[in-house]
Formats: C-alpha cells, structure tokens, sequence
C-alpha cells in the first residue's frame, strides 16, 4: 500500500499507520476528538484564505490537508466503535440525495428560493428527529464564530416568518442602534455595560443587513480586514523608505497616507 497510488484507501490506510499502538506516531497517538478541533478550524480557514487570494495551487494542498481532519475523525470514531469512515460517506450521501429531490427525485420547484425552503424544512426534520429540541436555536453551534452565528439564527427565525420584510427595514433598524450607541455615549457618566449591549445590538443589526442584501457576514468582514491591512501597509512602508517613525507622524499626516492608500488599493 505504501507505493500504491494516492486513493482515499491509501489515505485511511496512512492514517491506521500514524494511529498503530506499537509503531505509530507519538503526537497523532495523543490525540483525540477535542485536541484535533483547534487544527480543524485552522485548516478550513486556510481553505478559505487560498480562496480569497485566488492561489489555486495552495488550495490544493489545504484541501488536502482538511480532508485529513475528516479521516482523522474517522479513525477515532473507529477506534471507539462510534462510527467509520463508511458510516461518514453513507450519512453525507444519504442526506444530499433526500435534500434534492428536485435532482434526484420527480418534485420540481419553480425558483431558487423554493428550494432554499426544502432545504430548511428537511432540516428542520432532521434537527426534530435528532434531539425533539423546544426551539429552532438549541443546536447552532456555539463555537461558531459570532458573526456566523448571528447569521444562522437570523436565518432560523426568518424561515418560520420572525424577518423583517425589506431591507429598507433593516437599514433603519440600524440606524437605531448607531442612535442607541451614540445616545450612551453621550453620557456624563459612561454604563459600560449599557454601551456593551448597545454596541452587540448594532452588531447584530449589521449581520441582519448583510443576510438581507444576500452576503456573509463573515466574509464581508474578513475582506474589510484585507482592505484595512493592505492600507495600513502602504502607509507603514513609506514610513519605512522614509526612515520615519510611524509613532511619532501626526493624525493629519497619517490620514493623508490614508486617502492616498485609498486611491491605490
């Protein structure tokens, strides 16, 4: 098997060798369900990112590298009798094939929206069968980055009708909680934790617009964060031609690197 071709054989085959009681490898024989996550995450925002930059051939490799993590969890679940990798690809066929009847089966819906609700409903009947949960909420992930969780139970709500009906709505909504802000901040004394929940309000508020206008909250945020980065770069790198110090440049200064920052990127 070692000089046999890549396959996902030879893959589940490498990670048995790594995970062997006798002649395996120490750090991958530590590990278990909850140590491996963190490197999950890691893995799936490197995905991400070679997207985001468009490096096709970086996500290569980091696909490679997420699909570990799925044999990884698959070997443990093995050795636990949870589950197997078999287990993981009949689960996810299974559940695609009863989630596109309009693919693989003779119903038909007559918009993209329609099929956005069978999507939810079949989840929803999931979700019923899987816990006999009281509320739409109780099984979003709360390791979910905020701004993706706020996004989901945005979505929950909207599907049974708790939305907003246009976006007009949702921008003044918005605009009330820049108001709220501004009106704690206005304060002799400052509540912090009044301007807390102000400020979380507005945040929220944001995510809703952003769900409305049909965008990820999340991705929105990390291409701003691209954006600011690559601003302030220009402007750290003329400080560096310039033998300047950037601690010492006055905001003026700086915020005319920025609008010139601004024209380039």
């Amino acid at each position: 098997m070692l000089n046999a071709p890549a396959s996902m054989e030879k893959l589940i085959w490498i990670m048995a060798q790594l995970r062997d009681p006798d002649k395996g490898c120490p750090w991958d024989l530590k590990q278990d369900f909850a140590s491996i996550v963190p490197y999950t995450l890691e893995e799936a925002f490197e995905v991400a990112e070679a997207i985001e930059n468009q490096d096709f051939a970086e996500l290569e490799k980091e696909l490679g590298d997420l699909l570990f993590q799925v044999v990884f969890y698959a070997r443990l679940g093995e050795e636990k009798n949870y589950f197997a990798f078999e287990h993981v690809l009949h689960a996810i066929c299974e559940k695609l094939i009863r989630r596109h009847p309009h693919v693989f089966a003779d119903t038909s819906f007559d918009s993209e929206e329609q099929i956005k609700a069978n999507w939810e409903n079949e989840k929803a009947k999931e979700r019923h069968q899987k816990n006999q949960q009281q509320s739409l909420l109780d099984d979003i992930p709360k390791a979910l980055p905020a701004l993706a969780q706020a996004a989901k139970i945005q979505k929950r709500c909207a599907h049974v009708g708790f939305d907003w009906d246009n976006v007009g709505d949702v921008f003044a909504k918005v605009k009330e909680e820049v108001a709220e802000v501004e009106h704690e901040l206005e304060q002799t004394e400052v509540n912090q934790q009044a301007l807390n929940e102000e400020i979380g309000d507005l945040l929220f508020a944001i995510v809703n617009l952003s769900r409305h206008v049909k965008q990820d909250p999340e991705q929105l945020l990390r291409q701003a964060n691209r954006k600011f980065s690559k601003r302030f770069n220009y402007i750290e790198q003329h400080h560096f031609r310039n033998n300047l110090d950037i601690q010492k440049s006055s905001v003026d200064f700086l915020e005319q690197l920025w609008q010139q920052a601004k024209k380039q990127t």
